[in-house]
């Protein structure tokens, strides 16, 4: 029994065991003396690798941030200078427009301040009316017209102002502006896409129509004209009802319009017997 503890207990003869543990230890010394001129070699490549890459980055830091500067310095620089030069271009129009006022006060005789007015060369103020045009609130918002084409849409058109600004002009207004344009003979409203221009400057919607007038009078001449309209075009009633399109009229005891940014004067001569047609 004795015998078969120890074989169990001690499976290993203890000389061998002895022997084992001696080679153990000098093997695992003989892997460490072998593996240290390694080790300390590729800690020195990896060292290398990592003083090199800062070196080079901070070596291309500086150039790239000459260059982003330099380009923001020459950003700036043609910003200030488009500035200025929109400065400029502002201050010889507004010189310009001046300069033109003055000619037609000058040159219009007795009737040079009805010939101002009417030419939009004079700021105006008085009584008179305003419309507030809109855009449907579902086009204001941006949401989907429910697969309407382009003519059956909740936006105000070109076409829509038009016909209120003529409504205006039938009804007896003395000046009129749109979104703080102010409207000549020579004044024009169109599109280009879905943008509204007024003498070729977009304007934004709500569309404020002022007129220079007797307010009450000029409501009732304008509403009499909106009755009157024919039958193919749409009044702003109409609008408001099928469309969405918002409208708002008041009677203003002072409105203020500006002078016409665009003025042209223009001049006219008989021509002399001989001298091209026959007058």
């Amino acid at each position: 029994m004795w015998l078969l503890n120890q074989v169990m207990d001690h499976t290993l003869d203890e000389g061998y065991e002895q022997e084992a543990a001696r080679r153990a230890a000098e093997g695992r010394t003989g892997d460490t003396g072998r593996l240290r001129p390694w080790l300390i070699a590729g800690t020195l490549l990896i060292a290398m690798v990592i003083t090199l890459g800062a070196a080079q980055a901070r070596s291309s830091m500086p150039a790239v941030a000459k260059e982003r500067r330099e380009l923001t310095d020459r950003i700036e620089r043609g910003t200030a200078e488009a500035e200025r030069l929109q400065e400029e271009v502002d201050a010889l129009r507004d010189e310009l427009a001046d300069r033109e006022r003055e000619a037609l006060r000058e040159e219009g005789g007795e009737r040079a301040e009805l010939t101002a007015l009417l030419a939009g060369a004079v700021a105006v103020t008085g009584p008179g009316l305003e419309i507030v045009v809109d855009d449907a609130e579902s086009v204001a918002q941006g949401l989907p017209d429910g697969g309407r084409d382009d003519s059956d849409t909740g936006r105000v058109r070109d076409r829509d102002l038009q016909r209120i600004v003529n409504g205006l002009w039938a009804s007896g207004a003395e000046a009129i502006a749109v979104n703080g344009q102010r409207l000549t003979a020579l004044s024009a409203i169109r599109h280009a896409g879905e943008a509204v221009l007024v003498d070729n400057r977009p304007l934004v919607p709500p569309y404020t129509i002022r007129a220079i007038g007797d307010g009450p009078a000029l409501r009732d001449a304008f509403e009499e004209f909106e009755r009157n309209m024919s039958s193919d075009l749409l009044t702003l009633e109409e609008l408001r009802e099928y469309f969405g399109i918002r409208v708002e009229t008041s009677v203003r005891e002072e409105l203020r319009l500006p002078a016409s940014a665009g003025l042209t004067l223009r001049t006219a001569q008989p021509l002399r017997t001989g001298e091209g047609n026959t007058p």
